[in-house]
């Protein structure tokens, strides 16, 4: 009973930040930006700024879907960014430029999370087989030992969290950096950088409750898993 209270409890703070974010992207988005620039004007111009010259700012398909690619150095930004005359268009653009800029000057959290991917990939994968196990096991087909399903668990779910906990610092810097740039080169108003703080903030707050949810669910299992030790 207690796991199926934090199961619902995580997909209703995940639930009510993601709608919330949704709700400032659609208010934002019909905010037209003052000097009129594309996202994309906006994301070339803070990469030139920042002397960033080999990072291609492209178009990809999707609501939601921006981010910064370091493997093949690409800006991909929705077609409502990439093509938005919006203060929203304005300030992903900028966010996802943050991130190009903490690549090319080797911030720290950044490099810690790219190095995480490979194994929060490969701790997906052993978690999954653990569940088929589990299930295949409660039919009487003894796949895998509890004991070592639980260290399973414990060990995916550290990753999990570590990998939440390293991403937030990486938001909030990008944001950081965002504003900033935005204010300093006159990109936005003073109500447009109001705007653009609200909906950058909403986005941030997914990532913190993605943690927070993460670390509930280590905390879970290594009771659960330490309870019947």
């Amino acid at each position: 009973m207690e796991f199926i209270i934090l199961v619902v409890g995580i997909m209703i703070a995940s639930w009510s930040v993601q709608n919330s974010l949704k709700r400032k992207f659609r208010k934002y988005s019909q905010v037209g930006l003052s000097n009129n620039l594309s996202g994309r004007e906006v994301a070339e111009l803070m990469l030139r700024d920042n002397g960033i010259h080999d990072v291609q700012v492209v178009s990809v398909p999707g609501r939601l879907t921006d981010h910064y690619n370091p493997a093949d150095k690409t800006v991909n930004l929705s077609p409502d960014v990439y093509e938005g005359r919006s203060v929203m268009a304005a300030a992903v653009a900028a966010h996802e430029c943050g991130h190009a800029v903490q690549h090319a000057t080797a911030y720290r959290p950044l490099e810690m999370r790219s190095a995480l991917v490979p194994i929060q990939n490969a701790s997906g994968r052993i978690l999954n087989f653990a569940f088929m196990a589990l299930l295949i096991s409660s039919f009487g087909m003894q796949l895998i030992n509890p004991a070592i399903a639980g260290l399973i668990f414990v060990g995916a779910y550290a990753v999990f969290t570590l990998f939440a906990f390293v991403t937030l610092p990486v938001e909030y810097d990008a944001t950081k950096r965002a504003l900033a740039w935005v204010d300093e080169r006159n990109i936005v108003t003073g109500q447009e950088h109001d705007m653009a703080t609200d909906a950058l903030n909403a986005a941030a707050r997914t990532y913190l409750v993605a943690a927070l949810g993460s670390l509930a669910m280590l905390l879970y299992y290594a009771m659960a898993f330490l309870g019947n030790d």
